[in-house]
């Protein structure tokens, strides 16, 4: 790792104490705990050994860089130094401690991530245990009067002056409960002064997130009046040093594990007393081996809960785990809400309509013919023309029929299960009662995960059990066979390779349907009854405009009517295989994901003044398709497109409430030839609103040639900006 990697393993080793990245944070616990420069200096050499050991053991970098293997070492470091009397062979004793610390942290996360659980400040608890007791029996460590020390030591800093500025701080008076919790958030990192500490906390707190500092009002206040409620009254010494237990209880699973809402905020009222009553219990226990509890009871409290979320049975959307974590309830909320719906492709396989062209559903879920009860989530398939007949001329051939001996094509990749072939299409009008599938083909997409495709006609099956088929292969022919009055495709999903299993409700990746001639695109949706659908066919030019590879550069040239300049972005794939682009003059980052039939963002980090910012923006969501008058709607995860001013009132009732919305929308305008195109246009627009009610709007004009992406146009606050891509593909 480099110094400058080092550094930044150091400040988030500080900021993950509070759930926190943010290097203000950082910076504030840094500075608290060098109020006390011995032990400050102590945790530092703590969490610099344990970065140290964990590197040239060689483990994971990302995990170093994001403190997860210092802070455990950091607290120890601190916890165990604030008391005692400086000298070598406690630093010794904190060196070799630290290593060992980071053993246990290895150990707990091996054992701990198979349930995919943290090990929270659990290293740190058993270092600290057996750290103070080995000390005990070492006569050369001795204990010493800090707060002395610090009074001497503010004195030297700003002399007399200061130190009646410190005197007459310590000596404010605030309300008792007021006082309490600042107290015990400055326990968290074992400051003395705890409420000058609290205080600086508490305004990191804030500063870096409403929702952990309602959180953490919550977690203290839920416990405090539990105890005024079954009469206990504890001194606010005892109280101060084992409230910090409640407020990261809160924290924890009100919005850093959990998606902030409701329910989690009612979990955190109710799981604080029960933390609680654990420190009654264990209080007592510990306090016969001379040792005290500290975060045990935050720790099997929270564990447990969370082993119990992850062991449900049923997901329940009131209750969902964070599985991308931002360290940011806020952001973890925001992606939520926008991602819920958004990246379904994440949890659904991808399946396409199992033919070419336009196809009318006949019949859908929950049909009045035949698709009931076990079979109510399948669908119906038919070809119709301008009139919405099925038939041409009188219908009583079968050859009448536009869907019949039209190709049947695999829905997704896989290996088929089953075939049965050789029953006879039925005349027009009668049905086979005896063998109700018919002709029938399944194919297995993922284990428990298989499609049925029936009343095919029989002998046009073009491949084999066993077969391997890739998404989009002709399998078969349109039939009339089985349950089947006249010519049509019978599709559903299911569990088993059975012929006329249970369905299973399931979308469709991505299609296009067609009401009032205007087209829609739908992604992992289900198509209703007598809706037009097809499927969304790619196009070259847009596959060849999107195609972003890593090593691939992009030049522009950007004139905004005051001055041109040149802009060179960079595409990287990193080693856990997802892609950005990378502007290096703006230092801005825009991560996306194409899977060949859609180009998407879902991340923005760096200057949102850039031009990368505004390519975000404008091709935040892109089917690789071309179809003249299609629009694509997609929302924007707000902590995107707002400021952190404009998102201050909005985070606190966030969990409760989104009154601020972004809306973005991609309408396919033109191309400059049907036959032969070498140039299409798209406008895309990035709406912001307030109570539904829209307060600034983007606009983006997009060109894209049989050379690639040509160029785009920013339209903002009657501003024109136009950057030409000087890159050909």
């Amino acid at each position: 790792m480099t110094i400058k990697e080092h550094l930044r393993a150091i400040l988030n080793s500080y900021s993950i104490i509070f759930f926190s990245d943010k290097v203000f944070v950082a910076l504030i616990i840094v500075a608290i705990t060098f109020l006390e420069p011995f032990s400050g200096l102590c945790g530092l050499i703590a969490l610099i050994t344990a970065n140290i050991t964990a590197d040239l053991l060689g483990f994971d970098k990302f995990s170093i860089k994001k403190g997860y293997y210092g802070f455990n070492s950091l607290l120890l470091g601190i916890g165990i130094s604030i008391g005692l009397e400086a000298n070598w062979i406690l630093i010794l004793f904190i060196i070799l401690s630290s290593i060992f610390c980071f053993f246990i942290t290895i150990g707990l996360e091996t054992v701990l991530s198979k349930y995919s659980l943290p090990y929270l400040s659990l290293p740190f608890l058993f270092s600290f245990w057996i750290l103070s007791l080995a000390i005990k029996e070492v006569n050369l460590i001795q204990l010493a009067n800090r707060d002395v020390y610090f009074i001497n030591y503010v004195f030297q800093l700003g002399g007399q002056d200061l130190l009646d500025k410190y005197l007459w701080l310590r000596s404010f008076e605030i309300i008792e409960s007021i006082r309490t919790y600042f107290s015990s958030l400055g326990s968290i990192i074992f400051f003395p002064h705890k409420v000058i500490a609290g205080v600086l906390i508490a305004i990191g707190l804030l500063y870096y997130s409403r929702i952990s500092f309602t959180l953490s009002l919550i977690g203290y206040y839920s416990v405090y009046y539990f105890f005024k409620l079954i009469g206990l009254n504890y001194p606010e010494l005892i109280f101060a040093y084992v409230g910090f237990n409640f407020i990261l209880t809160a924290i924890a699973v009100g919005g850093y594990f959990m998606i902030p809402s409701t329910s989690t905020y009612i979990w955190a009222i109710i799981l604080t007393p029960i933390t609680a009553i654990f420190f009654l219990a264990t209080n007592k226990v510990f306090a016969t081996w001379g040792l005290i509890v500290y975060s045990l009871p935050f720790i099997i409290t929270v564990l447990l809960f969370l082993l119990v979320v992850k062991a449900r049975f049923l997901k329940s959307a009131k209750l969902s785990e964070v599985y991308v974590q931002s360290n940011s309830p806020e952001v973890n909320l925001y992606n939520y809400v926008n991602n819920n719906h958004r990246y379904r492709n994440q949890v659904y396989y991808s399946i396409r309509l199992p033919f070419y062209g336009e196809w009318v559903v006949s019949q859908s879920h929950d049909g009045s013919l035949t698709h009931k009860d076990k079979w109510r989530y399948a669908y119906d398939f038919v070809i119709i023309d301008s009139s919405n007949k099925t038939f041409k001329n009188n219908g009583i051939a079968l050859e009448d029929y536009y869907c019949y001996d039209k190709a049947v094509l695999a829905p997704a990749d896989g290996y088929v299960e089953e075939i049965v072939d050789g029953i006879p299409d039925n005349p027009i009008g009668q049905v086979n009662l005896e063998e109700n599938w018919g002709n029938t083909i399944i194919i297995r997409h993922g284990d428990g995960f298989y499609s049925q495709i029936s009343h095919l006609k029989a002998g046009s099956f073009k491949v084999q059990k066993g077969s391997f088929v890739r998404s989009g292969q002709i399998i078969a022919s349109c039939g009339n066979s089985g349950r089947s009055p006249e010519p049509h495709i019978h599709f559903q999903l299911q569990t088993v390779p059975i012929v006329g299993a249970e369905t299973i409700d399931y979308p469709f990746g991505f299609y296009l349907s067609k009401v009032n001639n205007k087209l829609k695109y739908n992604s992992y949706n289900k198509p209703a009854q007598n809706e037009i659908v097809c499927n969304l066919e790619i196009n070259e030019f847009m596959r060849n405009a999107f195609n972003m590879f890593p090593g691939k550069k992009l030049d522009f040239e950007v004139d905004d009517n005051e001055k041109k300049k040149k802009i060179k972005w960079e595409i990287f794939t990193d080693i856990y295989n997802v892609s950005y682009i990378y502007c290096k003059e703006t230092n801005s980052y825009a991560y996306f994901a194409n899977d060949n039939k859609v180009f998407y963002f879902y991340d923005f980090i760096g200057n949102r003044k850039s031009l990368l910012y505004y390519f975000f923006l404008a091709f935040y969501k892109v089917p690789l398709g071309f179809y003249q008058n299609l629009e694509v709607y997609d929302s924007i995860a707000i902590h995107h497109v707002y400021n952190k001013l404009s998102l201050f009132v909005q985070d606190f009732i966030a969990p409760f409430y989104v009154y601020l919305n972004a809306n973005y929308k991609l309408f396919y305008e033109s191309v400059n030839d049907e036959i032969s195109p070498t140039s299409m246009i798209l406008r895309a627009e990035i709406i912001k609103s307030f109570l539904s009610r829209e307060t600034k709007k983007y606009t983006f004009n997009i060109e894209i040639t049989n050379r690639g992406l040509c160029s785009f146009k920013i339209i903002h606050k009657d501003k024109l900006t136009i950057a030409k891509c000087l890159t050909e593909d």
